[in-house]
């Protein structure tokens, strides 16, 4: 089959965010062609160059999110509209505005404004000019001044407006490409049999596109859920409160459209889930595919001898992984140099900004399979976000584990390590000196930590995992017959094809 990859921020740019696991999947399903869509975040990311990248990437094609819009990517400019087309722009857009202002139950009306903005944008050659023209400043002004608008859209005044209406041109510009189609022949991702978007948000509109102008089912992944990060952090602090409420309101919208459409959703963990259920997907159309490691790095120390042995060769060692050091570590340690004075602790991370630092204590940059060979258990930082990484790969050096009771700490370990209340030193410290007085307890919960490791956190089982995803959403999707594509094998039917047959059809099933 051949899929269409979509990235914001990420793959094939080298600097690009999960470039890592992208690539992976494109090497590890081989036998599979793929079309790289990416959208830049900035010109210093362009400038890093990409990915060495396979055979099996037929092509690559690339716009940014930063900046003005592209010269010849914008449509015709607002003066040159029709009366039908100011229109239409002004019904659209201020449907789509009317949806971030106005509270309750506004998914229909931002599901039509951005089709009618979508169909409007492939007619006209694009609309990023109109969408910073003085015509969507009226309309989002015109929203704002609604009856029972948000208080805070209520307040917003024109450097407001000016401010929401750039940079929501700049999250719709990829209404503006000529990915879906050109008149020179270029088939974009109407040649694509799955649209497969990295993140949801702007990655996921042109697979919303291709869904919408010719059946392209779409699968969204979210290692990182957005909707979250730009809660968090994206959305900058120096917005005013009346930008901050409107953008952040559309992009909810943006998401929840996207979870609505997509065949399947997939996370990393089942607090990514939970997030994505809160931000309106169906629990149906939800998958948890975890991130996959290369644990070839790890076999060397998860299979030596030591994992079963009792440390003899010096004093006991807690490694400290996944993050910097907490005061609630250091009366933990107290409590443990009374119990075992010659103990050390190896701290994987940045020092502490003191002239201090207690004995037997030392930093280390990085953590790699000799750091946590050199544990006799290994710690897990309390301010664990995310997929916890630092735990995989002690599971995979089947080392014992002590981690705090967060995110997906229950979810990855699975019973093979201890779990502890967050932040309390007198629990950790109770269960380190649990281990540190058990080899053999130690041995066992190492043992299988890594096969539990070897059995969840793969590269191999996350290619595989995304590849019986890829067939699942393939095998639902509608038969398509159009004209065949020439660059792919076999494309024409060996029989002519039923009557019946309804409107779309991968590449592989054959094409008339």
């Amino acid at each position: 089959m051949r899929v269409g990859l979509l990235s914001e921020g990420g793959y094939p740019y080298a600097a690009g965010e999960g470039g890592e696991w992208c690539d992976r999947l494109v090497r590890g399903l081989g036998q599979h062609d793929f079309e790289l869509y990416a959208l830049s975040r900035t010109a210093r990311q362009e400038d890093s160059g990409w990915y060495a990248l396979p055979g099996n990437v037929r092509r690559v094609r690339a716009a940014p999110l930063w900046g003005g819009p592209a010269s010849g990517g914008g449509g015709r400019a607002y003066g040159a509209y029709g009366r039908d087309q100011r229109r239409r722009f002004t019904a659209h857009f201020g449907d789509l505005a009317a949806a971030i202002t106005l509270p309750g139950d506004q998914a229909y009306r931002f599901a039509d404004g951005l089709g009618g903005l979508a169909d409007l944008a492939r007619e006209e050659g694009g609309l990023a000019v109109a969408l910073r023209s003085e015509l969507a400043l009226r309309a989002l002004e015109t929203a704002c001044r609604a009856p029972g608008a948000h208080p805070a859209a209520y307040s917003t005044r024109v450097a407001d407006l000016l401010v929401v209406s750039g940079l929501i041109e700049r999250a719709l510009r990829p209404l503006s490409l000529d990915w879906y189609g050109t008149a020179d022949g270029d088939r974009g991702l109407a040649a694509v049999d799955l649209c497969h978007a990295t993140s949801a948000g702007s990655a996921a509109l042109p697979g919303l596109l291709a869904k919408r102008f010719f059946g392209t089912p779409l699968l969204v992944t979210e290692y990182e859920i957005g909707l979250r990060e730009y809660y968090l952090s994206s959305a900058p602090a120096d917005l005013s409160p009346s930008v901050r409420t409107l953008l952040s309101a559309f992009h909810r919208r943006l998401t929840a459209l996207i979870y609505a459409e997509a065949a399947v959703i997939t996370a990393g963990d089942g607090q990514g889930r939970r997030w994505q259920e809160r931000g309106g997907a169906d629990r149906s159309r939800l998958r948890t595919v975890h991130p996959g490691m290369d644990a070839s790095l790890y076999e060397a120390v998860g299979e030596g001898d030591e994992r079963a042995a009792p440390r003899t060769d010096g004093p006991p060692t807690l490694v400290w992984a996944g993050g910097r050091t907490e005061p609630h570590l250091w009366e933990a340690l107290a409590t443990l140099r009374t119990a075992e004075p010659e103990l050390r602790l190896r701290v994987v991370g940045v020092p502490p900004d003191t002239d201090t630092t207690p004995e037997g204590v030392s930093f280390g940059p990085a953590c790699g399979p000799e750091d946590y060979a050199a544990g006799s258990v290994v710690l897990l930082s309390g301010a664990v976000d995310g997929f916890p990484a630092a735990l995989a790969e002690a599971m995979f050096c089947a080392r014992a584990t002590v981690s705090p009771d967060v995110g997906a700490v229950r979810e990855v370990i699975g019973g093979t390590g201890l779990v502890v209340p967050p932040r309390d030193p007198a629990a950790l410290a109770t269960a380190c000196l649990t281990l540190l007085g058990d080899p053999e307890r130690r041995a066992r919960l190492g043992a299988a930590a890594r096969s539990r490791a070897l059995e969840l956190f793969t590269v191999e089982q996350n290619v595989a995992g995304f590849g019986a995803i890829y067939l699942e959403v393939l095998s639902r999707a509608p038969v398509q017959l159009g004209t065949p594509d020439p660059s792919v094998p076999f494309s024409h039917a060996a029989a002519p094809l039923s009557a019946t047959s309804r409107s779309s059809s991968p590449t592989w099933a054959g094409r008339r």
